[in-house]
Order: structure tokens, then C-alpha cells, then sequence
């Protein structure tokens, strides 16, 4: 059976689930909750971190080296058990090694640690995937994070997400669930999103690249979010129309195109992690 373990200070205190080292609370001092509470009427992920694919493959299969094996949407880490390898009163480390039914449906040694860590009003989510295998290690990763549409004290209140860099990134959409590459103009103006549930009737906004490395969520003249990325270049947004809740996603990798290979290593943005190489991924959002 799943166990959770809480981490907190006199700012923030959060909940993790050792069922996919998911983060299931992010509350302040206050008593306010950030995090969507995983309500079955909508979605039931609250926070799930996506292992080794981000996203559908085509037919929910992908083939490595052409050997096919199947694999579900956003890969097996959510689902799977994970242990605890250490704790403190604000900073837990789950990880999830290589089994028996890992390997069925994915050949490689691997060790993925995840992290999350509080100091003030910023918690820092880090993930670490370790090749322990002697040949090179084909993944995607990304974390899917989802907050409260409207933030706590801002119904009726315009949302909006606003990128550090001012970008106008490309967007892509998913047809099938799987990428088409084919771009579409950028709904940011000079950095600026504001949010509309008319934006996701089809599926997931996904810009894969030219995001940035930092933006915030946050309610006109309310509440804010601010996230700092780190070796996530590419950027979901998504949520079910008319549910109250935003996910905002950095990825390393994204869906499978329409039409494309399925070939593990051939999907965009993929990590090839050498033998007995470590890649790290995190974020920090902090609450003002």
C-alpha cells in the first residue's frame, strides 16, 4: 500500500505519496491549498512525474534498438511504488530502481531518484535518472504539476502566465495524442498568456521551445506562482475545459509525432544518458 510523508517549515507544508513520488498537497501557513486535489469528477493526477516518455506513443507502443514493448501514456513511474531513501523535516528523496516488470516494458538499468526540498516559500522538486546499464539509455521526463484555477482569494479574477523571457514561443498541438509538428502562432504577446478555458478544447497548449527558463502564474492583482526551470526545455499547458485547475508542465522530450518513428531514441527531445551518467531536472515554484 502507497504511504505519504509530510515535509514542511513555518511557510509551506507538502505531501508526497510514495505511489509515483507524487506530490499530493502544497499548502502555506495559512491554511491555503495551491495544489489540485486529484477530484475523479475531472482528473485524478494532482502531480505525477512522467517516466520514460512524456506523453502518448503511437498505438501505446515504443520500440528500442526495433524491438517493440508497450507503453502507456507518460510511461510507468507514475504508477509505480516507490521508496523512500531519505527524509528530513523539510526534504524527502524517493527513488525507483529497475525491477523485473520495469524491464518488460523498458530494458535498462536504471535508478530515478526524486527530490523535493522546502526553504521559505519555494519548494524545489529535483529529479535525478541514473543509466546503471553498460549501453546508452533512450528516455524523456517531465513533470506535470497541477494548481488551482482560480488561486486561493481570486475567483473572478483574470489568471494569466507571464514568461521571464517575454517570448512569443511556437505552438504545437496533439492530434491523436501525438505531436503535430506543424506550428502554430504563439498565444503569448510579449511574454503574456491570459488564460481561457477555450484555449484547451483542443487538448494541451505545447510549446517546445523558446519558453524560457522561468514564468509565473498568477491572478490580476492576487496571488502568484513563480517558476524557475532547470534542463526543461519544453513547456505544456493543459487542463480540461471548464476544470478548476492549470497543469503547468516542463518537459525533456515530448509526444511522439504524428507520423514519425517509434523508435524510443527518435522522439523529440530525447535524452541519450550514457553508461553510469546521471541527468538532473527540477523546479522551484514559490508562492507570493
Amino acid at each position: 500500500m502507497p504511504s505519504s510523508i509530510r515535509i514542511g517549515n513555518q511557510d509551506l507544508t507538502v505531501d508526497v505519496s510514495s505511489l509515483g513520488a507524487e506530490m499530493q498537497a502544497l499548502t502555506t501557513s495559512d491554511g491555503r491549498s495551491w495544489l489540485w486535489t486529484g477530484d475523479a469528477a475531472f482528473w485524478t493526477g494532482r502531480s505525477p512525474i512522467l517516466f520514460p516518455i512524456v506523453g502518448k506513443a503511437p498505438d501505446d507502443k515504443v520500440a528500442i534498438d526495433g524491438t517493440v514493448y508497450p507503453m502507456a501514456q507518460h510511461g510507468f513511474a507514475r504508477r509505480s511504488e516507490f521508496t523512500l531513501a531519505s527524509s528530513t523535516a523539510t526534504a524527502c528523496r524517493h527513488e525507483l530502481a529497475a525491477s523485473e516488470a520495469t524491464r518488460a516494458v523498458y530494458p535498462f538499468d536504471f535508478l530515478l531518484a526524486v527530490e523535493y526540498a522546502i526553504e521559505g516559500h519555494a519548494l524545489t522538486v529535483t529529479a535525478e535518472v541514473t543509466n546503471r546499464d553498460q549501453k546508452p539509455m533512450p528516455f524523456g521526463f517531465g513533470f506535470h504539476p497541477a494548481f488551482v484555477w482560480p488561486l486561493p482569494d481570486a475567483s473572478g479574477r483574470a489568471h494569466t502566465v507571464m514568461l521571464d523571457n517575454e517570448g512569443e514561443p511556437e505552438l504545437v498541438r496533439l492530434e491523436g495524442g501525438l505531436i503535430d509538428p506543424a506550428p502554430l502562432p504563439s498565444p503569448f504577446d510579449s511574454g503574456r498568456l491570459v488564460l481561457d478555458h477555450a484555449m484547451f478544447e483542443k487538448d494541451a497548449m505545447i510549446f517546445p521551445k523558446g519558453a524560457g527558463e522561468g514564468l509565473r502564474y498568477g491572478a490580476e492583482g492576487g496571488p502568484s506562482l513563480r517558476f524557475r526551470f532547470d534542463n526543461l526545455p519544453n513547456l505544456a499547458l493543459w487542463t480540461k475545459p471548464g476544470a478548476p485547475f492549470i497543469c503547468i508542465e516542463p518537459w525533456h522530450g515530448t509526444a511522439a509525432e504524428a507520423g514519425a518513428s517509434s523508435e524510443l531514441s527518435r522522439r523529440p527531445f530525447t535524452n541519450i544518458l550514457s553508461p553510469g551518467a546521471t541527468a538532473r531536472f527540477g523546479f522551484t515554484v514559490e508562492i507570493s
